[in-house]
């Protein structure tokens, strides 16, 4: 079992009032890690930063022993899109991010891979290869993650093949990892909750476990295999508490930071869900 000390748990914070703020927030709820949208998750302009603000975070997780932080790109970041126009807004800002993470340095940046929206799925491969290609460079600290997907509509990610071609066809592939998201995986149809460790020896094979760097936790409002993509709080969907206990117990898991992305209004939910999968890990 994992103890206490390796479990490094969080959810995602608001970035509206600076980096410190997410620090302290993160400490009030027992969190040793976090994730944060790098922008407005439907897009836009990100807020300018302030250097001062964020050497003052970087003071609160050496002091507090945080785990690794996963910064989340906007939802409408989709290199594969039909649209020129959309595509060229996953540029810009997946560019412009790499630079701003560099003020909280040795991190990750996770990031949906986007649909192919009937374009198929070799050539949505094709295309995210393209951006981080041209986006991704040696001197960057940050660890670019790729997210598991669902697998809904023309979604690319919801097979591990998929974040294979992904990773062999981008030259840098030693800055990119992946993220599994429980949710995602079982609505993709691979079976966590009766062979989690069959799924983690098919993933080892497909992508390698030493790609895998985060966690989402998050329980499905969906059987296995639907491909809906929609979160529920831990224990009230159709994965369970223990199946999610098994994944954060598990011992090839051990260490990787878990970020809580089940859909509560306010910081006591996610203060409330951390206390009792820490209680979980205990023994």
């Amino acid at each position: 079992m994992t103890k206490e000390k390796d479990l490094y748990i969080g959810c995602h914070l608001s970035s509206a009032d600076g980096f410190e703020a997410m620090g302290k927030n993160a400490l009030s709820i027992d969190a040793n890690t976090f994730a944060f949208f790098t922008r407005n998750p439907r897009g836009g302009k990100a807020k300018e930063i302030d250097p001062e603000d964020a050497v003052k975070l970087l003071g609160i997780l050496e002091e507090n022993s945080f785990g690794k932080l996963v910064a989340h790109a906007p939802y409408t970041l989709n290199p594969c899109s039909k649209d020129a126009k959309v595509r060229n807004f996953a540029h810009m800002a997946m560019a412009d991010d790499m630079e701003r993470m560099e003020y909280l340095p040795g991190n990750y940046y996770n990031f949906h891979p986007g649909s192919h929206v009937g374009q198929g799925i070799e050539t949505g491969i094709e295309l995210i290869c393209g951006l981080l290609n041209e986006i991704l460079t040696k001197e960057q600290t940050t660890t670019v993650l790729l997210e598991t997907m669902a697998g809904k509509g023309s979604e690319v990610g919801g097979r591990f093949e998929e974040l294979a071609k992904i990773i062999e066809g981008t030259s840098l592939d030693e800055k990119l990892g992946v993220c599994l998201d429980t949710c995602h995986v079982s609505d993709a149809g691979h079976d966590i909750i009766n062979d989690l460790d069959g799924v983690l020896d098919e993933f080892d094979t497909v992508v390698g476990l030493d790609r895998l760097r985060a966690l989402h936790i998050n329980d499905s409002m969906n059987p296995p295999g639907a491909r809906k993509d929609r979160h529920a709080k831990i224990g009230e969907g159709h994965l369970g508490t223990e199946t999610i206990l098994k994944v954060i117990n598990h011992p090839k898991l051990k260490g990787l930071p878990c970020i809580l992305e089940t859909p509560h209004k306010d910081l006591a939910g996610y203060g409330k869900e951390i206390a009792m999968l820490r209680k979980g890990t205990e023994g």
